[in-house]
C-alpha cells in the first residue's frame, strides 16, 4: 500500500503543475501586471512610476515565463511563474496582492466553512439515505412514485431560490434565524441553522435519488432473496445487508468531497456573509487578488487528488476484496 501512495502522489505533482499553468495563462491572458497594478493602486491618474513600484515590490516586474536578460537556469527561474510556482508546492502562499499573508488568512477562514460544511453533509447524508431507504422500502407503490416526483421537482430549482426563499421565510417573515452573518464560539450556531437547513432541504432531490439507484440495484441481488428466504424482515435485510453492501459506492461520493470541505461553498459563504474561503475566493476574484486566487486553486486541487487517493484506500476497509497494486 505504501508504494501505491508513493505512485499516486508521483502521479499527482504532473496534474497539479498543469492546473498551476492553466490558472497562470487564463489570469494573465485577462489581466497584465500593469493592469493589476493600476486596479490595486486604485488612482485615476496612477503615475507609471507608482505602477513600475508596485509591480517590483510583488514581483510582477519580472517575465511571465522566460527571461533572456538573465543568464543560465536564471533564464527559467527568474520569471514571474517560477518565483509564484515553487512555493505553492510546499505549501508556502506567500502574500496576497494587497499584502496580507494568505496563510494565516487560510487558517482563520478555515474554521466557518468548516463549521457549516461538515453538519451540512452529515446531517445531508442522515437525512438522504434515510428517505432513499424508505422509498426503497415501500417500492412499487404510491409514496415511492410521488417521492420520486417530489425529487425530480426539487431538483428542477435552482440552489439560489431555495437561498432567496429561505432568507424570506425564515429569517425575515418568521424571524426564526438571522438572515446572514456570523460570530465566534457557540454564537456561530444561531447563525449556521440557516445555511445549514437550506443545504440539506436542496440536496434531497438529487441525493435521495442517487441512494435510492444504489438501494434498488442492490435489492434485486441473489443474496437479498437469500436473506428473505431465511426470514429476515424488510427492514433487517435494507439495514443489515442492502445498506453494508452499497457502503463502496457511498464511499466513493463522500470520501472526494471530505478534503474540499476545507474550502468552503462559494455560493452559500457569499450569501449568509460567512467568513470561510469560499467568499474569501469570491473576494479575491472580484478584487483580481492573483495570489490568492491561484493559492485556492491550487489548494482545491491538492484537496481533490487527496480525496480521490482517500476513497481508494477506503475501498479496502469496506471490502477486503479489494486490493490496491
Amino acid at each position: 500500500m505504501i508504494r501505491y501512495i508513493i505512485r499516486r502522489v508521483l502521479y499527482a505533482l504532473p496534474l497539479l503543475l498543469g492546473v498551476n499553468i492553466l490558472t497562470f495563462l487564463l489570469f494573465f491572458v485577462v489581466n497584465t501586471p500593469d493592469d493589476m497594478a493600476r486596479m490595486h493602486l486604485g488612482e485615476k491618474h496612477v503615475t507609471q512610476e507608482a505602477v513600475e513600484g508596485w509591480k517590483h515590490e510583488r514581483g510582477y516586474d519580472l517575465p511571465l515565463f522566460w527571461n533572456d536578460k538573465a543568464e543560465g537556469a536564471e533564464k527559467a527561474t527568474r520569471t514571474i511563474f517560477y518565483q509564484k510556482s515553487v512555493g505553492l508546492f510546499m505549501f508556502r502562499f506567500g502574500r496576497s496582492d494587497s499584502g496580507r499573508e494568505i496563510g494565516a488568512d487560510i487558517r482563520q477562514r478555515m474554521w466557518p466553512s468548516l463549521a457549516i460544511a461538515v453538519p451540512s453533509l452529515l446531517v445531508g447524508l442522515l437525512v438522504h439515505i434515510s428517505l432513499a431507504l424508505l422509498l426503497v422500502f415501500f417500492r412499487l407503490t404510491y409514496l415511492e412514485f410521488w417521492g420520486v416526483a417530489l425529487c425530480v421537482a426539487l431538483m428542477s430549482v435552482s440552489f439560489l431560490f431555495y437561498i432567496i426563499g429561505g432568507q424570506y421565510l425564515l429569517g425575515k417573515l418568521l424571524q426564526l434565524t438571522p438572515i446572514s452573518g456570523y460570530d465566534s464560539g457557540v454564537n456561530a450556531i444561531r447563525f449556521l441553522i440557516l445555511p445549514l437547513a437550506i443545504s440539506v432541504i436542496a440536496g434531497i432531490g438529487s441525493g435521495v435519488r442517487w441512494y435510492r439507484t444504489l438501494f434498488l440495484e442492490e435489492v434485486e441481488k441473489d443474496y437479498v432473496r437469500t436473506a428473505r428466504a431465511k426470514g429476515l424482515s424488510e427492514p433487517q435485510v435494507l439495514f443489515g445487508h442492502v445498506l453494508k453492501n452499497a457502503m463502496i459506492p457511498i464511499l466513493t461520493g463522500v470520501v472526494v468531497v471530505l478534503p474540499l470541505l476545507f474550502t468552503g461553498s462559494l455560493i452559500t459563504e457569499s450569501f449568509f456573509a460567512i467568513p470561510g474561503l469560499g467568499s474569501y475566493t469570491i473576494d479575491a476574484i472580484s478584487q483580481q487578488d492573483f495570489a490568492i486566487v491561484r493559492a485556492m486553486v491550487f489548494l482545491g486541487s491538492a484537496l481533490y487528488v487527496l480525496g480521490l487517493l482517500l476513497t481508494d484506500l477506503s475501498y479496502t476497509l469496506v471490502d477486503p476484496r479489494v486490493r490496491l497494486g
